[in-house]
C-alpha cells in the first residue's frame, strides 16, 4: 500500500489506519530535526533588536544553564519563541502545545504565560496594564514564571554576553524530543483530554 484509497475519514478502513499510523510515527522521528531548523530560521525573522531573535532564544537558554535550570526548562528557554514567524501575536501558546507531550505541566505552563509575564517591561508604553499578570498571582507556579522573565527572558538582548551555539543545545533537543509523547514518566499522569495541564493552560488554574 503506498496511500489510502478512502476520500472522506469516514470510509477508512482499519488497514488503512494502521498503514496512516506508521508513517505518522515515522514522520514524527523527524521532530527533532524540525525543530532545530524551525530555530534556525529564527535567525533571519524579526529585525529590530540588537540581537536576531535566534541570537535572544540562545541567550536565553545560556543563561538558565548557568543558573543552574534542570533540562526540560533549559529546552524551554530555547523554544520559548520558536512561534515568532507563525505566532506573533501567541507565540507562548505556540511553543507550549510543542512542549506539552515532553516535559512536566510547570514547564508548559511557565511557557504558556511568557508572553503576559513579559509585557511588565513595556506595555505601559501602549495604554497596557503591566500588572496584568496578577491575576495569576495565586498560582503555584506564578513566582517561576516571574523569575523566567527577569532572570532569562528580559535580559537576553545583550549582543556582548557570551552565548552558547546551537550546536551545543543540539543533544538536548533531541533527547528530549525523542522522549514517548505523553510518557507519565516525564509528564506525569495526565490524559490529552483532561489533565492539569489542560486547566493550566487556560490560565485560570
Amino acid at each position: 500500500m503506498k496511500t489510502v484509497n478512502f476520500r472522506q475519514m469516514r470510509d477508512g478502513t482499519k488497514e488503512e489506519y494502521l498503514f496512516l499510523e506508521q508513517h505518522e510515527k515515522a514522520y514524527a522521528k523527524g521532530l527533532a530535526d524540525r525543530i532545530l531548523n524551525t530555530l534556525r530560521a529564527l535567525e533571519t525573522s524579526l529585525s529590530g533588536y540588537l540581537v536576531t531573535r535566534l541570537e535572544h532564544s540562545l541567550q536565553t537558554a545560556t543563561r538558565a544553564e548557568a543558573d543552574g535550570a534542570d533540562e526540560e526548562m533549559v529546552l524551554a528557554a530555547l523554544i520559548h519563541d520558536i512561534g515568532d514567524d507563525l505566532c506573533p501575536y501567541n507565540h507562548s501558546q505556540y511553543a507550549a502545545s510543542i512542549i506539552r507531550p515532553y516535559v512536566r505541566p510547570e514547564v508548559t505552563w511557565i511557557i504558556n504565560q511568557h508572553g503576559l509575564f513579559q509585557n511588565y517591561y513595556y506595555i505601559h508604553f501602549f495604554g497596557g496594564d503591566p500588572n496584568e499578570r496578577d491575576y495569576l498571582k495565586g498560582h503555584k507556579w506564578y513566582q517561576a514564571c516571574v523569575d523566567f522573565c527577569e532572570k532569562w527572558d528580559q535580559t537576553s538582548f545583550d549582543p556582548d554576553y557570551p552565548t552558547k551555539p546551537l550546536e551545543y543545545f543540539e543533544p538536548l533537543v533531541r533527547k528530549i524530543f525523542a522522549r514517548s509523547p505523553f510518557d507519565p514518566q516525564f509528564v506525569g499522569e495526565q490524559t490529552m483530554g483532561k489533565s492539569e495541564v489542560d486547566i493550566a493552560l487556560s490560565g485560570i488554574a
